[in-house]
């Protein structure tokens, strides 16, 4: 990207609105370091005049206010200046405003180029930048050498364990100039004897057998003893094509010892069967044939006592392959169910707006079906409520009635239930009723004017209680388990109050 005037406007940096709360809004100065890999930002902090944050930590740039936080403390207008910094794992949002949507979106098309760029690194550069940050942590006085204590501090970033005397030898071999620190080609040095593999030295000797080099022909009996792989001389000429370094060996189709050690550096020379990248298995089976992706407490981005709970947590899982996500539901104030880990200290989140980003993520990596798993704990009026925000945000991506007419035998297949919502939870009533009832309708015989009337009621009734059993909720009371099972997999269960099948 050198040159690239994207680059150049994160290099130089800026100003910008950092936002945690409707009353806090400060301004934060945000720029992308020279070594192109780390963003550094301003902070007010007491003992820290600054932070920062690796580029390969960012999972995504998000456009406008569609992260939690930006929802709640951005005003509505400020839209076309909001953008979050989503990062891998754990770690919180950095939801930011611009002074101007043309700001925005330079921002915004910068980062994500600049993060693109990283995550298409071939194995053997993303190495070399860990190495690198791992060399920039070590230096801890940023002199840009390395004393004997700062040496060891490095083998111990890299996971590299080692004996203190051991290690004072290697520094010793090492400072050829004898000044007591490692610098330039002495830490170059350093980094070879630390990444000498005798076994690639004994496997590359063995098949170049061409005047110290591979030939194509021996490349393709090492693809296929060593690595177990169908290789034709056609598969071996491309790799030598795209790894090997010198010019003058390629032209040769000869494969060095540098080439071949940036080929296994790569994803190609991984133990996975490259046809097992996408998916290859037979989909057409019930779907309780396969294991399922499945999160507890979905909505915790922390620890299970005290921590936040946030709709970020359902983004998150959805995004990292998840199918089926656990929504934990009780009674809100105002007559809006909300979601948090019952009778804990952990915050509350509203059950609709989880659904609103289970909606909006659910099919961006996959899409085959998503789990809702209630946990269901709210009453009959809350029930009615979340089957209503259900209904109205999912549509007919929810499924509430089987596929097919008749009474299913077996699941549906995963397949067949792409981009559909399934609800896992306690029916009101069995599915053999549902379609007991739909036979007695239709078996019906006319009736008189007067019998109509009085059935008109009742039948209202009916219509609104059937609303809510197709929304797989119940409400909360001690159960017994029976040996029938429901059309989720699980046993079904009879309450003890009633006897009513559930």
């Amino acid at each position: 990207m050198e040159g690239d005037p994207d680059l150049q406007f994160l290099l130089k940096g800026g100003d910008l609105l950092k936002v945690l709360s409707p009353s806090w809004k400060k301004t934060r100065f945000l720029r992308l370091q020279d070594d192109c890999k780390t963003m550094w930002r301003e902070s007010k902090k007491t003992f820290k005049s600054c932070q920062t944050f690796p580029v390969a930590d960012i999972q995504e740039v998000r456009m406008g206010r569609q992260s939690e936080g930006l929802k709640k403390n951005a005003e509505e207008q400020a839209e076309c200046r909001c953008f979050s910094i989503v990062f891998k794992g754990r770690r919180k949002n950095l939801d930011l405003i611009a002074s101007s949507e043309e700001e925005s979106k330079q921002w915004i098309k910068s980062l994500q180029k600049l993060v693109s760029n990283v995550n298409n690194l071939n194995r053997m550069q993303t190495t070399e930048h860990w190495i690198f940050s791992c060399l920039r942590k070590a230096d801890k006085n940023k002199d840009d050498k390395l004393s004997p204590s700062e040496v060891k501090s490095f083998l111990r970033l890299i996971n590299i364990e080692m004996d203190d005397d051991y290690a004072d030898m290697l520094f010793k071999k090492c400072d050829k100039s004898n000044s007591g620190y490692l610098d330039g080609e002495e830490i170059a040095h350093l980094y070879d004897l630390l990444t000498n593999r005798e076994e690639i030295d004994v496997i590359y000797g063995e098949y170049a057998k061409t005047t110290g080099f591979m030939s194509a022909d021996n490349l393709v009996g090492f693809l296929m003893k060593e690595q177990r792989e169908k290789a034709t001389l056609a598969d071996a000429q491309k790799i030598i094509e795209k790894y090997e370094p010198d010019e003058q060996a390629k032209e040769k189709k000869l494969l060095s010892k540098d080439g071949f050690l940036m080929y296994l550096h790569n994803v190609e020379a991984m133990i996975l069967n490259p046809e097992h990248s996408e998916v290859y298995q037979d989909m057409q089976q019930p779907l309780n044939h396969y294991f399922i992706s499945s999160s507890h407490n979905t909505y915790l981005t922390e620890d299970q006592l005290k921590g936040p709970s946030s709709t970020e947590g359902y983004v998150r899982a959805l995004l990292k392959g998840c199918r089926c996500v656990e929504l934990d539901c009780w009674d809100g104030s105002d007559n809006e169910p909300v979601i948090y880990h019952g009778y804990t200290l952990t915050s509350k989140i509203l059950f609709k707006d989880a659904i609103k980003a289970i909606k909006e993520n659910a099919f961006k990596t996959s899409d085959y079906p998503v789990i809702l798993s209630l946990e269901n704990h709210c009453s009959l009026e809350q029930q009615v409520v979340m089957a209503q925000h259900m209904s109205s945000i999912l549509g007919s991506a929810l499924v509430t009635s089987p596929l097919g007419d008749n009474m299913p035998t077996n699941f549906p297949s995963p397949e067949e239930l792409k981009g559909k919502f399934l609800i896992k939870g306690k029916r009101l009533q069995k599915l053999e009723a549902t379609f007991a009832n739909k036979a007695a309708d239709a078996d019906s015989v006319d009736v008189t004017e007067e019998e109509e009337s009085n059935d008109e009621s009742a039948e209202e009734e009916q219509k609104e209680k059937r609303k809510v059993a197709a929304f797989i909720l119940r409400a909360p009371g001690p159960t017994l388990p029976t040996t029938t099972q429901s059309l989720c997999g699980t046993p079904a269960v009879r309450s003890v109050k009633t006897g009513i099948p559930i």
